[in-house]
């Protein structure tokens, strides 16, 4: 078994409205920060665990992704995966 690191970004899809990156535009434009035209929010989840391939690990991290950490119908995901040192 190998040991594998990943780390799987969730974002809304661009169509869904985005009511927390609006308010943190707007906040960050009271702090004087100007000039940001979009600020979207999303999640970032790291994971470390054991497979015996770097295929079956693949495989491992996108059936998570689609099934339990994003919500496919207004979400996209993309993941970097990596062995441990």
């Amino acid at each position: 078994m190998q040991i594998f690191q990943a780390n799987v970004l969730i974002s809304l899809r661009p169509s869904v409205l985005d009511p927390a990156g609006e308010a943190a535009r707007s906040a960050a434009t009271r702090l004087g920060i100007d000039g940001i035209k979009k600020l979207r929010i999303g999640k970032s989840v790291s994971l470390e665990f054991e497979a015996s391939t770097e295929e079956e690990a693949i495989k491992r991290v996108e059936l998570l992704a689609d099934r339990l950490l994003a919500n496919p119908v207004i979400e996209d995901w993309t993941f970097e995966l990596n062995q441990a040192p």
